[in-house]
């Protein structure tokens, strides 16, 4: 297998971060994706946020399953650790180096039929344990690698490029995160930088189960009329509560509406978007709201994208398990083995 290298050489007054790295410090290797993915936005936002945070690359270990996305950690943190799973399986694997070694900071990245379908138990569970880590689903309603059959994130009615409509109801990753007792929850557009890297930003900065579900079209196989996962119908039907778009290089495009009410806007393309702008009554701290904001934009047939839930003051599995801050690594024998009166009073507990 060939792999392009990049350059070595730079720039004598790049910018660089308070370590005094640069952009090129967090990134990897050139991407073997379709040219035009959405995956590659999310890499180059991922790069961006770490960049910004002045996170050192090594104390990072990025994990991932199977499937295009899945793919993405070789493209970003190229000096981080890294373990790439089995289908579905990242989360157990993420849990227990987690478990093993709470000093590193962790990042898993799957995709909709990673962790929706195979992997959705295994999803379930390290959302309610409240796994210390930044979870990113890079949400593109088909199985890529496998020629673009429906994933269970695809909306009922949505049809494939070949026509067919999907009959089944989807399974609304963010919703699911929230009743699980997630204490960060995010939707984000890969189209969306400015929206998508400060989410990236603030999960790095929780502690806690963060998660945050991409909607990353698939140029390939789900980026056609018909399909509710396209570049043109998320931007055409994205209700941002917190952050909207920018687009740069042309004259800025203003919007100016009242808290509560929603404005369309004409892109420079000819496009137009539906914009929604949080009202004063949602409170992103309160569960019910989140869902129910949810639901309401649902039914509008309205995408909802930003920070929709968070928890102040929120705890991880350590917590509740009682661990050691020092990694298992680093124990030796009479910490390991204790001895056997230890373990009666253990066994004691337990009758």
């Amino acid at each position: 297998m060939t792999y392009l290298a990049k350059p070595k050489f730079r720039h004598a007054g790049i910018e660089v971060n308070d370590l005094g790295f640069t952009h090129r410090d967090y990134e990897g290797s050139i991407s073997t994706l379709c040219a035009g993915c959405g995956h590659d936005s999310i890499s180059a936002a991922i790069i961006h946020a770490c960049f910004e945070l002045a996170i050192p690359p090594h104390r990072v270990a990025k994990l991932s399953g199977i499937g295009c996305s899945s793919k993405t950690p070789t493209y970003f943190l190229g000096q981080s650790h890294g373990f790439n799973t089995v289908h579905g399986r990242m989360p157990s694997v993420l849990t227990g180096a987690n478990l093993a070694n709470r000093e590193l900071i962790y990042l898993g990245v799957s995709g909709d039929g990673d962790s929706a379908s195979i992997g959705i138990g295994q999803f379930v569970h390290a959302m309610r344990r409240g796994v210390n880590m930044v979870y990113i689903v890079e949400n593109n309603g088909v199985y890529g690698l496998t020629k673009g059959q429906f994933s269970a994130t695809a909306d009922q009615g949505s049809k494939s490029k070949k026509g067919v409509a999907n009959p089944d109801s989807p399974i609304d990753m963010v919703a699911l995160a929230i009743q699980l007792g997630a204490t960060y929850v995010a939707r984000s557009f890969s189209g969306d930088k400015t929206q998508l890297v400060p989410l990236i930003k603030g999960a790095f900065e929780h502690r806690g189960a963060a998660f945050i579900d991409c909607i990353s079209p698939c140029i390939a196989f789900n980026n056609h009329a018909g399909s509710t996962k396209s570049f043109d119908y998320v931007r055409a039907h994205n209700a941002a509560l917190n952050t909207l778009d920018v687009i740069t290089g042309r004259a800025p495009i203003t919007a100016d509406y009242e808290p509560g009410s929603s404005q369309t806007v004409r892109l420079h393309d000819g496009g137009m978007i539906r914009l929604r702008k949080l009202d004063a009554q949602h409170d992103v701290t309160d569960r019910a709201a989140a869902l129910a904001a949810i639901h309401r934009h649902q039914a509008a047939g309205e995408i909802v994208t930003g920070l929709l839930f968070a928890e102040e003051d929120s705890g991880d599995l350590h917590d509740r398990l009682g661990t050691i801050d020092q990694p298992l690594n680093r124990l030796g024998d009479a910490d390991l083995c204790p001895g056997v009166d230890v373990l009666e009073k253990i066994n004691a507990a337990l009758r």
